[in-house]
């Protein structure tokens, strides 16, 4: 029998690989894990909690323009990023020294440097070669920057959290998730924001409603939003300001101070040694796996953003944990995400899980539209021009809620919530015999009445 180092060795300390070396060990493997930058991978380092928590930032200007028509006088207020960066990095520091104590504490061998895939059994981290029964990529994804003149002047979503100053003029390129929420972020700091976008609205692949709604927000809030339009080169006029050609604007190009690229992620795999010991990846570069995170390559396993599929931390995390077990465990686990929810955390923030209208119509065939806008009763003594949405997509013969969307205050929170009944197979009735919550924007859900039904079409 081949004796090897380890049972299983992770390569990569994000939530996915630490969750798989965690459970892995807590069910008697001999595990390692190695990491080459710092342990909690994107999304504790440089993606969702560092960005939540500017988020939380950034909404404070209407905080306190709103307290106002509360009776509250508010002296004007100062806002100081190096002051928000540094408590920030203090935050991260903590949770990624807690990641790391935790894989100690559960009896895993944590390592610090690039693991390469030398074969099937076999990697090397430092230099140092170490064999293991089963190795795991969890490497996560990596920003995509597109080769145009110019483009080493911007920055991505990596760098973003690190400016040593709040630049006063910002482009942001792209439509999806990074984008729309850096734009709500950096113009509730202060900012001037434009954001260009080369598709036809922002949020490609949400619901269209959600779609819309959350444009007219944006742009109500001082964010101008460029569609179909792109970046095609980049120059730098001086130490602080470059000049940017955008398609679709004519004459002189826009003078701005930082240009954010947020045209999406692609999976970590380069210089991993993948595809010179034998597994395959897709077009895009990501590990092709089956149900149970296998490769083309049986002792080598893939969870989480590196596969290209949910690029969602709880969705790597469920992977890594479904993994564990059915590596250890008495019998194989597949991670179940037919229903998964999802947030942005725009201003105002987004909540959604299920089907989108166009999704339903496709796979069903007939289904009811359940839609309201509202002003949220906050804003009736604030003042503000904002508009909260919430959406119900239902399937018309069994009467079965397909998908729950909502724009506005607490959206991730309530759709969290709805996300159960939704999994569960809850139905229109089960919505309307549940009784509202009074006073909250959540009771809406409960109270939709009208409806519009709509049919494929042959």
């Amino acid at each position: 029998m081949t004796s090897y180092d380890y049972q299983l060795f992770v390569m990569g300390g994000g939530s996915g690989g630490v969750r798989a070396a965690r459970i892995a060990s807590s069910l008697g493997a001999r595990v390692a894990i190695a990491e080459n930058f710092r342990y909690g991978g994107t999304c504790v380092i440089r993606g969702c909690v560092p960005k939540k928590l500017l988020v939380y930032a950034a909404h404070f200007a209407e905080d306190f323009a709103d307290a106002q028509g509360f009776g509250w006088t508010v002296p004007p207020a100062e806002f100081s990023w190096p002051q928000l960066i540094e408590a920030k990095n203090k935050e991260i520091t903590r949770l990624s020294g807690l990641y790391e104590n935790n894989l100690k504490g559960s009896r895993v061998e944590v390592m610090h440097g690039a693991a390469r895939l030398l074969d099937a059994h076999t990697v090397a981290v430092n230099g140092h070669k170490i064999t293991a029964e089963h190795i795991l990529v969890a490497t996560g994804g990596t920003p995509f920057m597109p080769q145009i003149p110019g483009i080493e002047h911007a920055i991505t979503s990596n760098e973003v959290f690190d400016l040593p100053q709040l630049p006063r003029r910002v482009l942001i390129v792209g439509g999806g998730y990074i984008a729309v929420e850096f734009a709500g972020i950096l113009n509730g700091l202060g900012a001037r924001v434009t954001l260009c976008y080369r598709g036809e609205q922002v949020l490609r692949g949400f619901d269209d409603d959600v779609r819309a709604h959350l444009f007219e927000e944006m742009v109500k809030k001082g964010i101008t939003v460029l569609l179909h339009q792109d970046v095609t080169r980049i120059d730098k006029l001086n130490d602080v300001s470059l000049s940017v050609s955008v398609t679709g604007i004519q004459g002189i190009p826009l003078e701005v101070d930082a240009v954010l690229y947020a045209t999406g992620r692609v999976p970590n795999t380069r210089g991993l040694g993948l595809t010179e010991a034998g597994v395959a990846l897709d077009e895009a570069g990501g590990v092709k796996v089956d149900a149970f995170g296998q490769t083309s390559i049986p002792s080598i396993h893939a969870v989480g953003d590196v596969t290209n599929r949910i690029a969602l931390t709880p969705v790597a995390i469920r992977e890594g944990a479904a993994l564990a077990n059915t590596l250890f465990g008495p019998t194989p686990v597949s991670a179940d995400l037919t229903t998964v929810p999802s947030a942005v955390f725009s201003q105002p923030p987004i909540g959604t899980v299920g089907l989108t209208e166009v999704q339903a119509l496709a796979r069903y065939g007939e289904i009811d539209i359940y839609r309201s806008t509202f002003r949220n009763m906050r804003h009736t003594l604030s003042g503000r021009d904002e508009r909260t949405l919430i959406k119900l997509v239902v399937d018309t013969a069994s009467q079965r809620v397909l998908g729950a969307h909502m724009v506005g205050a607490d959206a991730p929170e309530i759709i969290q919530g709805l996300a159960i009944a939704i999994r569960m197979g809850a139905t229109k009735a089960d919505f309307d015999a549940t009784v509202a919550l009074h006073p909250s924007a959540a009771e809406e859900f409960v109270t939709l009445r009208d409806k519009i039904t709509r049919q494929r079409e042959a």
